[in-house]
């Protein structure tokens, strides 16, 4: 069944509200992120070594040998990024890279978010960064 978005204003209310009374994701004003429970998040930063959470965002802090190797590391995160369209806070204190991640669209951490920064730590690991308590 296929559903016209109205002009703007009221009708678009009617649509989102029409979205997350359905199981549809996706529809004409693009994806909708869900929030990932408490539980949810709990379970999945178990599976996560070295990444923390408040709930709210991820984060995790690398340490490289030098300035040089952490933009390298910040270069590669551009990629994966831009396909996922999902793009870390990134903080850069010479050889430390603290990612951040939260779906702002959603208010929180989504599966998205959780999906990056599995893909972030894989992006690490061949650079022989260590998890950083800074």
């Amino acid at each position: 069944m296929r559903h016209q978005l109205l002009p703007l204003g009221f009708g678009l209310l009617i649509a989102l509200s029409w979205l997350s009374q359905t199981d549809m994701a996706t529809a004409e004003i693009g994806t909708i992120a869900q929030r990932l429970t408490p539980s949810a998040i709990s379970g999945q930063i178990q599976q996560l070594p070295g990444w923390t959470t408040d709930g709210q965002r991820l984060s995790r802090t690398y340490e490289f040998t030098n300035f040089v190797e952490a933009i390298a590391f910040v270069n590669r995160l551009v990629e994966p990024a831009e396909a996922a369209g999902h793009h870390p806070d990134i903080a850069i204190a010479y050889n430390k890279v603290t990612v951040s991640l939260t779906t702002h669209d959603a208010g929180g951490l989504t599966q998205g978010d959780f999906d990056l920064a599995r893909t972030i730590s894989q992006l690490s690991e061949p650079m022989g960064a260590s998890h950083s308590g800074y």
